[in-house]
């Protein structure tokens, strides 16, 4: 199976739960490090970036991908977001195109998080998304709730957008669509029930450590970011990079050269607009590449999917092997240099990381 994501945080998600049902997993940061010829018999997770792209970007990328694979995998699936962000119809349309899908079924629904279609309306938790802080998203905002609105396109482009109130709901879609002519796109709802064991008690975890307070980074990667107090030294943005009104050089970071640990975070919110967000989380990852040429940890730890973006792509590291997920949407994964790197959504609580 082959699972494109648009944006990291949602790939490891995803291979957090195929992980956690039994499964063998790799993830890679886009297509240029996926060798389809390898004969890996596990599920392949494309981390791409297309949500921050434009949409003539996003499509190119999504042929990419695919022409990059020599040989077809059995299944693709294609991880959206469930807050309908993203180039949804534009990104369906080139795969279906590229890989002679008769037709798509898109359910961004996530039940178990509170999230239904009802009647074409998608709800979190009862309220319609575009009264929810969605609608203030600065690249896709949320101005209506009904997906036929949203997306005006999909109906023709040969998408299905199902009603999902419940679990049930999506076992019986997978029932009916599940034909081999059918490319599913959604949530991690979706995906679970897609990959469900069909003998239960299967589920997988590995006994490592989750975190060490020794021989590790953290970047606390958005301006929200609460305070963790775990011993480690703390290293805040000092005020005039956060402005960019001057280099990385005035940021102290002793505290890494002499424990070799260190928490990174942005202590100022005055700074709103996209431009700010990509000075933000470039400097993030240039100053963490500086600090890992120097020290390569043990444990890397990263809020945020734009900045684990934007690190790991500074970092060169491409490839990844999952072994654990602490939480919902936590997963921790080991690089090919050994480093185990953790990837937590900015929105999602730290679950049982730091428990030691």
């Amino acid at each position: 199976m082959l699972v494109i994501a648009d944006d990291i945080t949602g790939a490891a998600e995803i291979a957090g739960i195929a992980f956690s049902q039994g499964q063998q997993v790799r993830l890679f940061c886009g297509s240029s490090t996926y060798d389809a010829t390898n004969g890996y018999k596990g599920i392949t997770v494309i981390a791409t970036d297309t949500r921050s792209m434009t949409e003539a970007e996003a499509v190119a990328e999504m042929k990419h991908i695919i022409s990059s694979i020599i040989r077809h995998p059995s299944f693709i699936f294609k991880k959206t977001d469930s807050a309908l962000r993203g180039h949804v119809v534009a990104e369906l349309t080139s795969l279906m195109q590229s890989t002679g899908y008769c037709r798509a079924v898109y359910l961004p629904a996530n039940p178990s998080k509170g999230r239904i279609i009802s009647d074409g309306v998608y709800f979190i938790n009862g309220k319609p998304i575009h009264e929810t802080d969605f609608s203030f998203d600065p690249e896709f905002p949320a101005r209506t709730s009904s997906l036929k609105e949203r997306f005006p396109n999909a109906e023709g482009a040969g998408i299905i957008m199902p009603d999902a109130e419940s679990l049930d709901d999506i076992r019986r879609i997978i029932e009916t669509y599940n034909d081999g002519k059918t490319l599913f796109a959604g949530a991690a709802d979706l995906f679970a029930l897609l990959v469900e064991p069909e003998t239960k008690g299967t589920k997988q975890e590995k006994s490592i450590e989750a975190y060490s307070r020794e021989n590790t980074l953290i970047l606390c990667g958005s301006t929200q970011s609460k305070p963790l107090n775990l011993g480690i030294p703390l290293s805040h943005m000092p005020r005039e990079v956060y402005d960019g009104s001057s280099d990385l050089s005035r940021w102290d970071t002793t505290g890494y050269q002499e424990q070799h640990s260190l928490i990174l975070s942005i202590p100022h919110t005055h700074r709103t607009g996209k431009k700010a967000a990509v000075h933000l989380r470039t400097v993030m990852a240039e100053m963490t590449r500086q600090l890992v040429t120097k020290h390569c940890p043990g444990y890397l730890i990263i809020e945020g999917g734009a900045t684990a973006w934007a690190t790991l792509q500074a970092l060169g590291w491409n490839e990844f092997d999952v072994v654990r997920q602490i939480a919902p949407g936590v997963v921790q994964m080991r690089a090919t240099c050994g480093t185990l790197v953790t990837l937590k959504p900015g929105s999602y609580p730290w679950g049982g990381l730091f428990t030691r």
